[in-house]
């Protein structure tokens, strides 16, 4: 029997991603996409706090330096500070493709992996015009030799570093490959049989499993190292996002879904789509790894580029 997720918080978010767990500070990040919002939850005291974007953030990855993260941003790469609301720009990404950033996560060596997404015209059908790409620590960008992407998803690393996940979320299959500073040849892992749902994003425990929140399934699949479905945990929303391994000691698994593209009847029989989720993993996750570049020495000041909205708990509803 599958377990089943509870609400941890009632975000509301329209399109909830990219969340991680940062052990130094005992809080969750992820974004709103569409909203253009980072978000950060304290699980101890139930706090949650937001910062305005500039434009739509895609994905986020820890920081080596302490107080800032990394943001892919729709359209580019930025470190952010949130204590100040300090944006430096890294570099833009893709300029001239129709496409935005999408999933990412850092590698074991503290680089940043990510991808793209096609947004083609309303009512265009999306197309594999995007990429996976790498930053390095010393902030150089390269592409990595993968085919090209529709809806990039699922990044995440074995924990010894040596395979890399993705997918391509309208082929419904997770991917791998042998990884380092090259790419090995892509091989299928898993496959989703169902046709209502494709996989989304991905986290990796301390055993090798690799839990997948499974957009329109309602749920987070865990699949052993060999790509075998060992069990499911349930989302009470059809489009759960993304898991992150949380807690003190790395044993509860989060969960960040959607309202996107339901419709009344459709958020009318599941009101907490758009929540945060929690249930306990029964197995402990690794370290978020933190990307390794070293931010630019710039002068905070609060308020200089995003700014911070500050919930209490039972607030956090935008």
């Amino acid at each position: 029997m599958n377990a089943s997720a509870v609400v941890a918080l009632h975000a509301g978010n329209t399109l909830g991603e990219g969340i991680v767990w940062c052990s130094r500070e005992q809080a969750l990040y992820w974004t709103d996409i569409q909203a253009a919002t980072l978000w950060r939850f304290r699980p101890r005291d139930a706090r949650a706090d937001q910062w305005t974007m500039p434009e739509r953030l895609a994905c986020i990855a820890l920081c080596e330096a302490e107080g800032w993260l990394l943001l892919g941003l729709a359209s580019r790469l930025a470190f952010f500070h949130p204590a100040s609301g300090t944006l430096a720009p890294i570099t833009p990404v893709e300029g001239g493709l129709p496409t935005r950033l999408n999933d990412g996560a850092c590698d074991r060596q503290g680089r940043f992996v990510f991808g793209t997404l096609h947004e083609p015209p309303a009512g265009g059908a999306r197309e594999p015009v995007g990429s996976f790409w790498r930053l390095n620590a010393d902030l150089s960008l390269e592409r990595l030799d993968l085919p090209g992407v529709a809806i990039s998803n699922s990044v995440a690393f074995s924990p010894d570093g040596r395979t890399l996940y993705y997918c391509d979320s309208p082929a419904r299959a997770i991917q791998c490959c042998d990884y380092g500073d090259r790419c090995g040849s892509p091989r299928t892992f898993a496959r989703l049989d169902d046709p209502r749902g494709e996989p989304d994003g991905s986290a990796v425990d301390a055993a090798g499993n690799l839990w997948n929140a499974q957009w329109g399934l309602g749920r987070v699949a865990c699949y052993t190292a060999g790509g075998r479905l060992d069990h499911c945990i349930d989302i009470p929303a059809s489009q759960p996002t993304r898991p992150a391994f949380g807690g003190p000691d790395l044993a509860v698994l989060y969960v960040t879904s959607a309202r996107d593209g339901l419709d009344a009847a459709a958020l009318a029989s599941q009101p907490s789509a758009g929540a945060l989720f929690a249930a306990p993993a029964g197995t402990t996750g690794l370290p978020e790894p933190r990307f390794a570049g070293t931010p630019p020495r710039v002068s905070v000041h609060p308020g200089t580029a995003a700014g911070a909205l500050h919930l209490a708990s039972g607030e956090a509803h935008p």
